[in-house]
């Protein structure tokens, strides 16, 4: 492993190898100065970053941070990775890719052209290097599109998580939810409810319920019940109406295993997934979440700064095309992200690394009760990751996961930001809203009246 020096003025700065470079260029968050691998000074943060960008883009090909040996997601990143797609970047250094990304001939077509040739600890440098507006600007010029009963990632287009989410897993309040969610427009992403409890009895209700409703009513959506991937498995294998697979991943083996996960248990889901042939458009059948902090609170970040180890946990994704995924960005709590700035860094972060590795990216813009950030922060990363084009975003009921005991945003908050941005749902869920009577040709929303069929079905559940 070689070390990077550089020097600022008279002083002079030595990191030992890319690994403690990388921590020492991120931009400071509490989860870094909890783990001891942080900057200790700006000075020193600016020296890592200087010294960085002069690290040629191979140098990640020939040194793993964490041991190609002992993890199989390090296996992952470099037996993947694709030479040919590689190469008109394989000259480049950190701080000449930078230059790249930023400029004006660069377009869709390039970055989608080298997404496969591209490693998440190189797209991790980068974004080292980045202000704010470079992040949004770039991720604004990918588009990742998906399909399984809709259409999602379209440009000029925004789609929502409907999060019915309740306590006690009541049917009458998780379809009062649903039923409010869809009449603000939201739920072309997913109809996605987190259950109380990881109940083999309760998941297969949740999702006959949810079956039900998208029958009933023929919603161009696909549901999810986001119990551990083993239970859902053990539903396919009931016959039971299972439309996308989800699990909560990581960067490294050993945050993966925490969850009780590992590669060959995700192939045998996502086969199992695709078996069932249940979209009507496409076959992008996983739906993954991922967040900064989850290694170093598994006690296994080997050393690692937290985004680095977030960008590794896309290529976790990757292997599964899934038609979701999304960071639950500041859902693990101060200690990780202790503030709202430090929380809209790692949204924008994690968007612009996931689209350049070919994802597509969502964002649970949220925070703790006892973060140190507020609604009004949530609205300025809500606003950014949609000027940064970010594929979807969550619907709470009111914001506030009362199961989940968490902050994010709302069905409102949906329908603000497609005002601002002239954005409009996925085309197939905005043809059945307009056929619903739900909007109108503009995409305004429209008034429901005590006789709506969907009163009515909620009413009798």
């Amino acid at each position: 492993m070689a070390s990077h020096r550089t020097t600022i003025g008279s002083r002079s700065y030595t990191f030992d190898c890319l690994r403690d470079l990388l921590a020492k260029a991120s931009p400071r968050r509490s989860g870094d100065e909890l783990s001891g691998v942080a900057a200790t000074s700006d000075e020193q943060r600016v020296a890592a970053q200087m010294a960085l960008a002069d690290v040629p883009l191979t140098a990640f090909l020939n040194e793993a941070v964490v041991s190609y040996e002992d993890d199989e997601v390090t296996r992952l990143i470099l037996d993947s990775h694709e030479a040919e797609a590689f190469t008109p970047l394989q000259s480049f250094t950190v701080g000449e890719f930078r230059e790249w990304l930023l400029a004006y001939e660069t377009d869709e077509q390039d970055l989608a052209g080298v997404a496969v040739g591209l490693t998440p600890e190189m797209v991790a440098s980068v974004s080292k290097l980045m202000r704010n507006q470079d992040l949004i600007l770039v991720a604004s010029k990918v588009r990742v599109v998906t399909r399984f009963r809709n259409t999602l990632g379209l440009p000029g287009r925004l789609s929502i998580r409907l999060q019915p989410n309740h306590p006690i897993d009541d049917p009458q309040g998780i379809a009062a939810s649903i039923v409010d969610g869809l009449a603000y427009g939201c739920g072309d992403a997913v109809i996605g409810i987190n259950p109380a409890t990881d109940s083999t009895q309760i998941v297969e209700r949740l999702l006959q319920a949810l079956d039900e409703v998208i029958n009933r009513f023929e919603i161009p959506t696909q549901s999810c019940v986001l119990a551990h991937v083993t239970t859902q498995m053990a539903a396919i294998e009931k016959g039971l109406p299972v439309d996308l697979v989800f699990q909560s991943i990581a960067g490294t083996e050993a945050a993966n295993r925490s969850f009780g996960i590992d590669l060959q248990l995700l192939d045998e889901a996502w086969q199992a997934a695709r078996s069932l042939r249940r979209g009507t458009l496409g076959d992008n059948v996983m739906y993954f979440e991922t967040g900064q902090g989850s290694c170093l609170s598994a006690g296994a970040d080997f050393g690692v700064d937290q985004q680095t180890l977030e960008a590794r946990a896309y290529a976790v994704a990757r292997r599964y095309q899934p038609l979701l995924i999304n960071t639950v960005v500041g859902f693990i709590g101060p200690e990780y992200l202790y503030d709202g700035k430090q929380i809209l860094r790692a949204g924008l972060e994690d968007h612009f690394c996931g689209k350049l590795l070919g994802l597509p990216m969502g964002c649970d813009v949220c925070y703790t009760n006892h973060a140190e950030a507020d609604q009004d922060d949530m609205d300025n990363l809500l606003t950014l990751l949609g000027t940064a084009g970010c594929n979807y975003f969550m619907g709470v009921p009111g914001a506030d996961d009362i199961m989940l005991n968490y902050q994010s945003t709302s069905f409102h908050d949906a329908h603000y930001l497609r005002q601002l941005l002239d954005l409009r749902p996925a085309p197939e869920f905005e043809s059945w809203l307009r056929s619903m009577d739900l909007i109108d040709s503009r995409c305004r929303l429209l008034p429901v009246d005590k006789n709506h069929r969907l009163l009515e079905w909620s009413s009798k559940i």
